[in-house]
């Protein structure tokens, strides 16, 4: 019954404060304008993302007291939301934010959440000793920006990231962390909310307010709820979780690399573009990508049951599932035949 009454009360804050939230976006000139790598045609209203905050914080309140577990969380989530305001108000460089993430980064570890070793299939404790901050940093900015990058189209990042907050609440439950599984369905609350006014066609974006703030959340829920648990592939979980966010990363990484430009650098490549040029509209490439986030999050359940042959028999279907993502798509297309030849030629 807690747990209904958390996700209720945070949905309701959050619907009822995304309207105060685009007064103040629009007040104060925090908005979005269209140019020729932006999907919408009229100026749009940033910030979305403090309603999801303000519901979240709200909630924590009432639901959890156990301050000492959630203070380095509050801390960091918080400085990664003034990260997400300023940007959208400023338009911050990429090396300023990229810095501001280390630093929520390096709080958030300070406050004691670290990766700081996973479990083998024998029993044993691997500790990851001197790699454990730089793993750690690594694992939260990384994940940051990847929800960052897949907030490309009406709802998809917040579809995205409720997807896998529910999904990392059932496993939350499932092995006992409570307190994980709490703060997941506080946030998942607010997302809701605040997806109800930016499903397609959008009413208010969420800006970097709110895909830094359920990128950072993410990443420290999922560190808090499976790193340390079970065996080795429970730090596998997360990133079938978020497949894929990561996956597009990855490739923005690669093609970045591949023409030279900057790693921050802004391009229509990602998988949502690339759907929406085979033919797809807007409403159904959004659709699509829930639906490749599903899948993902029902092969990380059925990864946590399943015996060791099991396990590997999910990662083999993931494999083939992503290579049919990069087909589909056309991922790999003319963007990549430079690394392709230089593959090759090795």
């Amino acid at each position: 019954m807690q747990y209904i009454n958390a996700l209720l009360i945070s949905f309701i804050l959050s619907v009822l404060l995304v309207p105060l939230v685009k007064q103040l976006a629009i007040k104060i000139g925090a908005v979005d304008c269209p140019n020729e790598r932006k999907v919408h045609k009229k100026i749009m209203p940033r910030l979305g993302g403090l309603a999801i905050y303000i519901s979240f914080m709200i909630g924590i309140t009432l639901f959890i007291h156990e301050a000492e577990k959630i203070f380095p969380i509050v801390i960091g989530s918080s400085l990664i939301v003034l990260l997400g305001i300023l940007d959208d108000k400023y338009q911050l460089s990429a090396k300023v934010k990229f810095l501001g993430q280390i630093g929520a980064a390096v709080l958030t570890i300070f406050g004691g959440i670290q990766m700081e070793y996973i479990t083998l299939f024998s029993g044993e404790i691997l500790e990851f000793g001197f790699f454990t901050i730089p793993l750690t940093i690594f694992w939260i900015v990384g994940i940051t920006n990847a929800i960052n990058l897949i907030d490309g189209l009406d709802g998809l990042a917040a579809g995205v990231s409720s997807i896998a907050l529910l999904t990392i609440f059932g496993l939350s439950i499932s092995m006992g962390n409570y307190f994980v599984a709490l703060i997941s369905i506080i946030l998942l609350g607010g997302t809701l909310g605040f997806l109800i006014y930016n499903f397609h066609p959008a009413k208010i974006f969420m800006g970097d307010t709110g895909s830094l703030f359920l990128g950072y959340m993410i990443s420290v829920l999922s560190i808090l709820g499976f790193t340390k648990s079970v065996t080795f592939f429970s730090l596998i979980i997360p990133i079938i979780i978020l497949a894929i966010p990561i996956i597009d990363t990855l490739f923005a990484i690669v093609r970045r690399i591949v023409h030279n430009k900057p790693l921050s650098a802004p391009d229509k490549n990602h998988i949502h573009h690339s759907l929406m040029k085979l033919g797809y509209t807007h409403r159904q490439t959004v659709l699509i990508i829930y639906m490749m986030s599903g899948l993902f999050s029902l092969a990380a359940v059925l990864f946590t049951n399943s015996t060791v042959l099991g396990s590997i028999l999910v990662l083999v279907t993931l494999l083939v599932l992503i290579e049919l993502i990069v087909e589909v798509t056309g991922l790999i297309s003319e963007n990549y035949r430079p690394l392709l030849n230089f593959i090759r030629r090795k």
